[in-house]
C-alpha cells in the first residue's frame, strides 16, 4: 500500500500577526525586527536553541559584514548588535578588530577580512536574551509539516509539537527555514540548486577542537601562509597530499579550514565534504550526518599524526546540525544573478548591501570557485516576496536567486540582514494593511536605515 488517508482533528490553535518559522540568523533578525516594529510575533525553531547553523552548526566564524575591500562594514543593524553584545559577554571579537590572514580567518584573505569569531554556545545566549526583549515569543523543538492555503494566503502552518499536531494561524507568515519548507508546503514554485542540472552544493559536518600547542601549530600556518590559489590558501598542503598518499585521506577535499576562536587554542574545523546530498530528504541528511561524523574521526586522526603541535588534540563537539549550504529556491518577483552581484546592479527597492565573494564549493574534485565582487552589491526586496501567496516573505538563503548567486547571500551576515528586512517589511505591512508585496518600499528603506542598516545606492 502506497498512500495513506489520514485524518484529525487539530484543538491546539495558535494565533499570531506574524509567524517567523526557523530560527537561524535569518529567522532571528526577522523575529526580532517585527518585535520591535510592533507586531505580534512568535517564532517557531525545530531544535533547541536559536542560531541555527551558527549554533547547532557550530558554523563560524561570521563571514565579513565589511565590503570586499575591508573598507566599510556594510551589515550593521540587528547583526552588528548581536556582534557587540555577544562580545561584551566574552564571547565574540567585533569584526573592526579581525584581519585577514590571521587564525581567525584560516589565513584566508579575499573576503575574510573582518570576519567575527565567536562561541557558539555564547552566541545562543544573547539570541534567547535579544529576541525575548524585543518582546518576540519562542517554541523551541517544533517541526513544521504542512500548510493551509486559502485564496492564495497561508491560512493555517501545522506542525508537530511534543503535545502532538498544532495549527499557527498568522496574519503574516516569514518562512526562514532556508530550505523554504513553508513556501513549498503552501504551493509556491521553487527548484533545487542549480535550475538545469538540479546539482547543489556539499553539504558539511563542522567540528571544533581543542588542546593544541598553538605556538607549533601557528608557526606552520605562518610558514606556508604565502601559498595562495586564486584567493585561497591551503597552508598545510603538502600534509594533506601526503596524507592522502598514505591513505590517510579521502576526503573530496584539497584543504584544513581552521578557525580560532576567541578562546586561543580553540578551533572550529570546516574540511568534511559530503557531495549529492539533497538536504530536503531525511535519508539524505542521515547518510551525510553518518558520513559526516566519519570523516571528523579521519580528520582527528590526520591532525594527531601529521599537524604540528596537534599530537594531543581533543575533539571538543561535533555538529548536531548538518551543514547546509544549499537546497530550494523560491520563484519569487525578482531573480538576483550572479551578473547582478558582479556589475552591482543598482535595485530602487534595495533592502541590504553586502559583499562576500561568489563562494561555490564544487560537488566533485574538492575545489572552491571564488570570485570576488566589486565592494558589494545590494539585494532587492522582491527577492523576498514569492510567488502566487499573498501574506509570505522569505528570507535567508532560499531568497529568489540563481545558485551562483546564492553562492554569496547564502551566508549568515547576508541571511540576518534579508531576515532584518523581512521582519520589518512584515509589520509596517499589518499597520498600513496592505500585502507585504504592497509594503511601501521608501518607508521600508528609511525604517531600516533608521534602525541600524546599511543600504549603500
Amino acid at each position: 500500500m502506497n498512500e495513506l488517508n489520514y485524518s484529525k482533528t487539530i484543538k491546539n490553535i495558535h494565533h499570531t500577526d506574524v509567524l517567523v518559522v526557523g530560527g537561524g540568523p535569518a529567522g532571528f533578525a526577522a523575529a526580532v525586527a517585527s518585535a520591535r516594529n510592533g507586531a505580534k510575533t512568535l517564532l517557531l525553531e525545530r531544535a533547541g536553541m536559536l542560531g541555527g547553523m551558527a549554533t547547532a552548526g557550530l558554523v563560524g566564524p561570521f563571514m565579513t559584514c565589511y565590503d570586499n575591500d575591508g573598507e566599510e562594514q556594510i551589515v550593521k543593524g540587528i547583526f552588528d548588535e548581536l556582534c557587540r553584545r555577544t562580545e561584551a559577554r566574552g564571547g565574540a571579537i567585533h569584526p573592526s578588530k579581525v584581519e585577514g590572514m590571521t587564525s581567525y580567518s584560516s589565513y584566508y584573505l579575499e573576503s575574510h577580512r573582518n570576519v567575527t569569531p565567536y562561541q557558539s554556545e555564547v552566541l545562543a545566549v544573547v539570541m534567547d536574551e535579544m529576541l525575548l526583549e524585543s518582546g518576540a515569543q519562542v517554541l523551541f523543538n517544533v517541526q513544521v509539516t504542512d500548510c493551509v492555503v486559502k485564496d492564495g494566503k497561508v491560512e493555517y502552518v501545522i506542525a508537530a509539537m511534543k503535545e502532538g499536531l498544532a495549527a499557527f494561524r498568522p496574519k503574516i507568515v516569514i518562512d526562514c527555514t532556508g530550505d523554504a519548507d513553508v513556501a513549498f508546503f503552501s504551493g509556491v514554485p521553487t527548484w533545487l540548486g542549480d535550475k538545469e542540472t538540479q546539482v547543489m552544493q556539499p553539504v558539511s559536518l563542522f567540528f571544533e577542537v581543542g588542546n593544541i600547542d598553538r605556538e607549533k601549530f601557528l608557526a606552520e600556518l605562518e610558514a606556508n601562509k604565502d601559498r595562495l590559489d586564486n584567493h585561497i590558501a591551503n597552508c598545510f598542503a603538502d600534509k594533506v597530499e601526503e596524507a592522502k598518499r598514505n591513505g590517510d585521506w579521502t576526503i573530496d577535499r584539497n584543504e584544513l579550514g581552521n578557525y580560532e576562536q576567541n578562546i586561543k587554542g580553540r578551533w572550529k574545523i570546516n574540511t568534511t565534504r559530503i557531495p549529492h546530498i539533497d538536504a530536503t530528504k531525511t535519508t539524505d541528511i542521515t547518510k551525510a550526518l553518518i558520513e559526516g561524523r566519519r570523516q571528523v574521526q579521519e580528520l582527528m586522526a590526520f591532525m594527531k599524526k601529521y599537524l604540528p603541535g596537534c599530537q594531543d588534540v581533543q575533539l571538543l563537539q561535533v555538529a548536531t546540525a548538518l551543514g547546509v549550504r544549499e537546497t530550494r529556491h523560491i520563484v519569487g518577483k525578482y531573480e538576483l544573478t550572479a551578473e547582478d552581484i558582479l556589475s552591482r546592479k543598482h535595485f530602487d527597492d534595495a533592502i541590504c548591501s553586502f559583499g562576500y565573494a561568489i563562494d561555490v564549493h564544487n560537488s566533485t574534485g574538492g575545489g572552491v570557485t571564488f570570485t570576488c565582487v566589486n565592494k558589494y552589491y545590494n539585494i532587492p526586496y522582491r527577492c523576498m516576496v514569492p510567488e502566487n501567496c499573498d501574506n509570505m516573505l522569505v528570507a535567508g538563503r532560499c531568497i529568489c536567486g540563481t545558485s551562483e548567486a546564492a553562492a554569496s547571500f547564502r551566508v549568515m551576515p547576508a541571511c540576518m540582514a534579508t531576515g532584518q528586512a523581512a521582519g520589518t517589511a512584515a509589520a509596517l505591512a499589518l499597520t498600513d494593511d496592505v500585502r507585504p508585496e504592497d509594503v511601501d518600499i521608501k518607508k521600508l528603506r528609511s525604517t531600516l536605515i533608521e534602525q541600524g542598516a546599511v543600504i549603500k545606492d
